[in-house]
């Protein structure tokens, strides 16, 4: 049976404080799902190719794709401020996600909401997301009959501790929605992986560059925002033609994409 990996990231931040700021009211989890020798084979070498050919990577001092400097052209991507070289990289990099074998999982939270909604209790907004996400995941890889494990990337110490905690207790309960032996079945690792993207992740390095485009494209169907940025939409156009998993009927929100609470 192959092995697959789902590669999460995050946009927004965990806490519940300051829920009525539009910028810090929502939490959105993206996993990418790649099949390991895919990844060995196939997409680590065109996303290292893609890298050296525009910025220099070298295996010795890799170039980690970050959304967040190369919009900014920042650091090893200044070469974008040059417009012929930035209109080239912007097209390879499309070119690359239509072609690459993916399943792609987004869940947005509204904490505001979910603050209200739980007065008394609430689950921590991250493991929240982790939760709901993995349970996709899990239904995902029982569908398809294969199994996976999950990797996430790091958020450093105490954080880490207790992201691998909140995995391991999903892992040894289940939910509402899915049980315990089915996690067990399907999961080939009961420790959640969590990596620093300069580990030179190629996994975590697609899931850094769809996550926020995902996550506005959610917020946009959900009324919360007027629009998507425009190399965004250019991103979820793909993701939406043949990335996201759907259920039966070719449903896509519950499957996914999820909107909580």
């Amino acid at each position: 049976m192959k092995k697959y990996r789902i590669y999460i990231d995050e946009v927004g931040n965990h806490d519940l404080k300051n829920v009525d700021d539009p910028n810090q009211r929502y939490l959105s989890l993206t996993g990418v799902v790649f099949e390991l020798d895919y990844v060995a084979k196939i997409l680590f070498p065109k996303l290292e190719s893609l890298k050296s050919k525009y910025f220099k990577s070298h295996p010795d001092d890799p170039v980690i794709l970050h959304r967040k400097e190369i919009i900014n052209k920042k650091e090893r991507f200044e070469a974008l401020h040059d417009l012929k070289i930035s209109s080239a990289f912007d097209s390879d990099l499309l070119s690359l996600l239509k072609e690459l074998e993916v399943v792609v999982l987004t869940v947005v939270l509204d904490k505001k909401e979910h603050k209200e909604q739980y007065t008394v209790w609430r689950y921590d907004p991250y493991h929240y997301c982790l939760r709901i996400l993995v349970e996709r995941f899990v239904l995902f890889l029982e569908a398809q009959n294969i199994v996976d494990d999950v990797m996430i990337e790091s958020r450093g110490g105490k954080e880490d501790i207790r992201l691998k905690k909140s995995f391991k207790k999903i892992y040894d309960e289940g939910t509402e929605f899915v049980p315990v032996d089915k996690f067990h079945k399907l999961l080939t690792s009961c420790q959640l992986k969590v990596k620093p993207k300069s580990n030179n992740i190629a996994g975590l390095q697609i899931a850094d560059i769809i996550a926020y485009p995902a996550y506005q494209r959610i917020l946009f169907q959900r009324g919360r925002i007027e629009k998507v940025g425009q190399f965004g939409e250019k991103i979820i156009t793909i993701l939406e033609n043949d990335k996201y998993y759907r259920g039966k009927g070719n449903k896509l929100w519950g499957y996914g994409k999820k909107w909580l609470p």
